[in-house]
């Protein structure tokens, strides 16, 4: 979130928003403000504070990864040879610069990354696994291939919270 504005607090309507947006990214204000309860002016204006605030952080297409040729998935942890800032430092700069790198988290427990990788095949994971090996500090890897997703990622449970008797926030 942008440190530099001060984040109003969320109420039910721009939870709601939230929930349709990140579920309807290409849902028109008006259909939006409908769906809210409100008129369009005072739902655009909630919109845009709630992108000022960084509730929002984009909007983006959901791809079909085995039509457009990234139909194998594959989960690396990764073990780095020492836990230093520098070993860190060093292991995200060359990371991030692996396109098929889909995501990159640092974890806790036995391993010190995980990677979440998107291929066309499994000769494409042999050639990027080459360079994962290759990255500063890596020590260890450990490849799970991808047989079937069960469910992805459809955004932020929300609704479940905004129905909740605690605040999400």
């Amino acid at each position: 979130m942008n440190q530099s504005v001060k984040a109003k607090a969320l109420d039910r309507i721009d939870i709601s928003i939230l929930d349709t947006l990140q579920k309807e990214g290409r849902i028109a204000n008006v259909d939006l403000a409908k769906k809210v309860n409100l008129s369009a002016s005072p739902c655009i204006d909630r919109v845009k504070r709630l992108e000022k605030e960084g509730f929002i952080e984009g909007y983006g297409a959901r791809l079909n990864s085995s039509k457009l040729g990234y139909g194998t998935a594959a989960f690396i942890q990764v073990t780095l040879d020492r836990t230093t800032s520098d070993v860190f430092d060093k292991f995200r700069e060359a990371v991030v610069m692996i396109p098929q790198v889909a995501e990159c988290h640092m974890v806790a427990g036995g391993f010190d990354y995980l990677l979440k990788l998107r291929l066309p095949n499994m000769e494409a994971y042999r050639s990027i696994l080459a360079q994962i090996v290759d990255l500063p500090g890596v020590a260890q890897t450990h490849t799970y291939v991808v047989i079937e997703q069960v469910k992805n990622d459809r955004g932020l449970p929300l609704k479940h919270h905004a129905d909740a008797s605690t605040p999400p926030l």
